[in-house]
């Protein structure tokens, strides 16, 4: 098989951040794990489902230390390798720091894809590594049989500027600051039917740095901050609401999603990791209609930041997301804890 050929999706089970564990197998293996180390400097760890673990190195300052890691999404070895590399960089932006470094992670199956390709996967990701900023500083690599890449970044933030998913709070408006459909769009390549313009939007989001998030950790009026990954945006929102304790109200039609997701839903491009996640979560939503379920748990890979904002520094907030090319609005809030998480409306 000659080399443009071969097709990286075709060799794995499951695709970008779809591959996660469910939520609810997640917890089920967490659960068997209590051994814990107490470390004081250790701000951020185990106790709460944030995007990085975060180290205080002195009073002022912290390390943040991130990993994320997945199969072929893509396609094209460059765009794969791209895509994971902005992926795990984002768990960094989420946490409001700035990436320093990363160290690759490599499982490639020898024998049944070219090493050529796996080199073009890495070349993919140090390219948006250095749009961050930053040097692939080394890395480890097993032959295994699905091919599979990422990162381990580490980063580094002034104390006060760290922005968690669990310090929401009441009266906050919800922000995202990249459409919500990619799974939907990249089950329909796989299928072989997602159309050339829809695959150009779809990398263009998935490669889009989540810079914004260093600048939007210097601003008091954002309580609370994470990325839209493989849980979807109904299960990113209600981490956020059972770490603050609150619930919120969203209204369908105001948040951002790719054009032309009816058509690919028609089509029945639905990734398996959607129904996982409704499965896991469900309960805890408020009852929502079948479209709802497939938009809002639909996996996301390299998605965007999901912002809770002060009413107070609302103008301060979209001044910043205008000055990084985003025009952004509000699609919910923050309400008192009530009887489920997230109402959709």
């Amino acid at each position: 098989m000659t080399l443009d050929k071969i097709r990286l999706t075709q060799y794995s089970h499951g695709a970008g951040c779809g591959c996660k564990i469910s939520p609810q197998v997640l917890k089920t293996i967490l659960a068997q794990a209590t051994t814990e180390v107490i470390d004081p400097r250790l701000l951020v760890g185990n106790s709460t489902l944030d995007d990085a673990a975060v180290y205080a190195i002195d009073d002022e300052k912290v390390l943040i230390s991130t990993t994320d890691f997945f199969m072929p999404i893509v396609d094209d070895p460059y765009d794969f390798g791209g895509i994971a590399a902005v992926n795990a960089i984002s768990d960094i932006y989420a946490m409001g720091g700035q990436p320093l470094m990363a160290i690759a992670i490599l499982v490639w199956p020898i024998g049944t894809i070219p090493e050529k390709i796996a080199g073009q996967v890495l070349e993919g990701a140090k390219r948006a590594c250095a749009k961050a900023g930053i040097a692939v500083a080394g890395g480890h690599s097993i032959d295994g049989p699905e091919p599979i890449f990422g990162l381990a970044v580490t980063g580094i933030a002034n104390i006060k500027d760290i922005k968690k998913n669990s310090s929401a709070t009441v009266g906050c408006e919800l922000f995202l600051t990249k459409p919500i459909g990619v799974g939907i769009l990249t089950t329909a390549q796989k299928k072989g039917l997602l159309k050339e313009k829809d695959l150009d939007t779809a990398l263009e989001s998935m490669l889009s740095l989540n810079k914004i998030g260093q600048d939007l950790g210097q601003l008091d009026a954002v309580k609370a901050m994470t990325d839209i990954t493989g849980f979807g945006l109904l299960g990113h929102l209600n981490e956020m609401c059972e770490g603050s304790g609150v619930s919120s109200i969203i209204h369908t039609d105001a948040i951002p999603h790719f054009a032309d997701l009816d058509y690919y839903i028609n089509k029945e491009t639905i990734p398996g990791g959607t129904h996982r996640n409704y499965a896991s979560y469900g309960h805890k939503i408020a009852p929502i209609s079948d479209y709802q379920k497939v938009l809002l748990c639909d996996p996301q890979t390299s998605g965007g930041l999901l912002v809770a904002v002060e009413p107070s520094g609302r103008d301060a907030f979209i001044e910043l997301t205008k000055k990084h090319g985003l025009t952004l609005k509000s699609f919910g809030t923050f309400i008192e804890k009530d009887e489920f998480t997230v109402y959709v409306k």
